[in-house]
């Protein structure tokens, strides 16, 4: 019995998180951090605001935890391909995996964006430690490729860079996108053309048949 209380009670945590941190991204996004409002992202997750703080112990805990959950799942997209895998299909899985991230989750990396856009001051400390050497790991992956033959010998920060550059452009600049292709929203049929047309590009780029 002891056990069953302990599986319920994780769950409802996991289910209340979710709903906070997903009201936060709207809120973070719409107000940015200053302007953001316990109040109204306890009314946008449609729970008590007393739960936010039995969760999170300010504004700035959530928006903290927040910001690690974002990164966490993007990085996990990445994170089990190894110097053995085979770039075309590594790399294709992550181009591929960056874009629905976009489609599913924009306010995920617009709220990201405007952290970096602004100095990044809750995210300094771990861009200078979990994610240097996140980054550094895939480098040298990039790097193994390449003295293999596999590649072509390009940077491998800027393929990176790229990867990331051209994928959340779908999300941060969602409004210019639309616009430009005179569409007030993109498709599923219209993300999926984004990552082949992004696949093809990037991978061509560095040497791989597609």
């Amino acid at each position: 019995m002891w056990n069953d209380d302990k599986t319920v009670e994780g769950a409802v945590r996991q289910k209340n998180k979710g709903l906070i941190f997903n009201a936060a991204k709207k809120e973070f996004v719409t107000f940015g951090f200053k302007g953001a409002s316990i109040k109204r992202i306890a009314e946008r997750a449609g729970l008590p605001r007393t739960n936010i703080h039995y969760y999170f112990a300010d504004k700035e805990d959530l928006y903290r935890q927040l910001l690690s959950d974002i990164l966490q799942v993007w990085n996990s997209s990445f994170g089990n391909f190894s110097v053995t895998d085979e770039p075309k299909v590594a790399l294709r899985a992550y181009i591929r995996a960056k874009v629905l991230f976009s489609q599913t989750d924009p306010d995920a990396s617009r709220l990201f964006a405007s952290e970096i856009i602004h100095g990044a001051p809750f995210l300094h400390d771990y861009l200078q430690t979990d994610f240097r050497l996140w980054v550094t790991e895939k480098v040298s992956i990039i790097n193994t490729w390449q003295a293999q033959g596999k590649i072509k010998p390009v940077n491998a920060y800027h393929v990176l860079f790229i990867i990331w550059s051209a994928t959340q452009h779908y999300a941060d600049f969602a409004c210019q996108v639309t616009a430009a292709m005179a569409k007030p929203s993109l498709t599923d049929e219209d993300f999926e053309q984004v990552v082949d047309s992004l696949t093809q590009i990037i991978l061509t780029g560095i040497g791989l048949p597609v």
